[in-house]
């Protein structure tokens, strides 16, 4: 069978990627002098174009043009990505400290000494035992307020409680807005699901309530995805007039609100939780990972008693429960004050990385939280990421640009650097490597 003219074209311009005849960062002829050059219609080059951009060679930028990627480079963050085996991690955060694994040691023998451990090797309810629920529940108050525990599911981590939302409550083609820099978990979940994300305009990591109304009007939006309190990947903490705001318009056009509070613990002094001020249409999804271990899957979602029995469908069909051992040892970490402490020494320590990353780069837009182990880093007019990104990688340093945050068709030049769980004394020198490649970048 004869292919297509435009997916023969694609094959040509692949080959010529993949034997270096187009090198990594080369600026691809515009849709319409291709057209030309191959003598076929525009609507066929554009075809091309963007097959060769699903396969993962090129990247499109909006105004700038396609260019050919480092395919030694992933495309995307994606749960799949793993830094290569030598390379410094800038693109995950995982913070860690000395006396993580001490804790673990205390908990398991806290657990080893207890009754009834044979109930852990049994199926659980499946949104979590009812007095663990209320452990986590009564352990959120001064955040969130009162927290009904039946109306809280524990889940197998944030991002299952994200997906559990996506999978239980939305069906395929629905419309959710997001902020147009977002949490690659959830994209990766709407991609899955086949959700459709409609990117709002913002500032620094905050939406712009103003457009949200605009895309109300543009689209049948079902909910709206949020990180008010510290965003990821900006930092940001929405202020309580615009929280006020969204919560309005949100009222006005009957939709959901998906409260992600992963990053949440580190602001000492939060403004009202979406979830305390419009609890009747608010999903509040945490979790525990990034205040205790990345490697301890436990999250929970907080809902409208009238979405509780889709969530929990959606969580048999998934998990079934969360592991009880592991819910066992980080309530049993909430009830002693290891959580507490956990999460202090997680700000403490993510005040001190902020200083040195600042103190390094000091004359770039740094955008961050103070207590964050990960910065923002928006890179000047007509300086792209992706060569930086292969630059650094060739000193043995893994970074991402911004691409798998972007929702929107035009992506943001910029590094996304996570630098929460290496070695302090490391920072210095990384970050200085990271100024190198990006004033180097600058002269190209």
């Amino acid at each position: 069978m004869t292919k297509a003219r435009y997916i023969r074209l694609a094959d040509m311009l692949s080959t010529a990627i993949h034997e270096g005849k187009l090198a990594p960062g080369t600026k691809l002829l515009t849709h319409r002098a291709f057209a030309e050059q191959a003598n076929v219609a525009l609507a066929t080059a554009t075809r091309a174009y963007s097959e060769l951009e699903r396969r993962g060679l090129v990247v499109g930028e909006a105004g700038r043009g396609t260019f050919v990627r480092d395919l030694g480079l992933p495309p995307t963050l994606w749960v799949r990505q793993a830094v290569e085996e030598g390379l410094t991690d800038l693109v995950f955060n995982m913070p860690g400290d000395a006396a993580d694994a001490d804790m673990l040691r205390a908990g398991l023998r806290r657990l080893a000494a207890a009754g009834d451990l044979d109930a852990m090797l049994r199926y659980q309810p499946h949104g979590g035992r009812p007095h663990e629920c209320r452990i986590i529940a009564e352990s959120l108050v001064s955040r969130l307020g009162p927290i009904d525990p039946d109306c809280l599911l524990v889940t197998s981590g944030g991002q299952h409680g994200l997906a559990t939302i996506a999978l239980g409550l939305f069906r395929r083609g629905a419309a959710i807005a997001t902020d147009s820099l977002t949490y690659p978990g959830f994209k990766s979940i709407a991609a899955l699901q086949g959700l459709d994300l409609i990117p709002v305009e913002g500032r620094g990591g905050v939406m712009n309530p103003d457009d949200l109304e605009r895309q109300c009007r543009r689209h049948k939006l079902q909910a709206i995805y949020l990180m008010p309190t510290v965003h990821n990947p900006l930092g940001a903490v929405m202020d309580t007039p615009t929280r006020l705001r969204i919560i309005e318009i949100a009222r006005k056009h009957d939709l959901l609100i998906i409260e992600d509070a992963a990053y949440a613990f580190l602001e000492l002094d939060p403004p009202p939780s979406l979830f305390s001020l419009a609890p009747e249409r608010t999903l509040h999804v945490g979790g525990f990972s990034k205040s205790l271990a990345t490697g301890l899957r436990l999250g929970y979602v907080i809902t409208p008693a009238i979405h509780l029995d889709r969530l929990l469908e959606a969580i048999r069909a998934t998990t079934w429960n969360a592991p009880a051992l592991i819910s066992g040892l980080v309530t049993g970490w909430i009830e002693d004050g290891s959580l507490a402490r956990s999460e202090e020494s997680r700000r403490r320590d993510g005040a001190e990385r902020q200083q040195i990353c600042r103190a390094v780069l000091t004359d770039s837009p740094v955008l961050s939280h103070r207590n964050a182990g990960f910065a923002w880093l928006p890179l000047d007019t007509g300086i792209r990421a992706e060569p930086i990104v292969t630059r650094l990688k060739t000193q043995g340093i893994s970074t991402c640009g911004a691409g798998p945050f972007s929702t929107a068709v035009a992506v943001p030049q910029a590094l996304r650097l996570a630098f929460g769980g290496l070695p302090k004394a490391e920072l210095k020198g990384l970050f200085q490597k990271v100024r190198e490649a990006v004033e180097e970048a600058s002269l190209d």
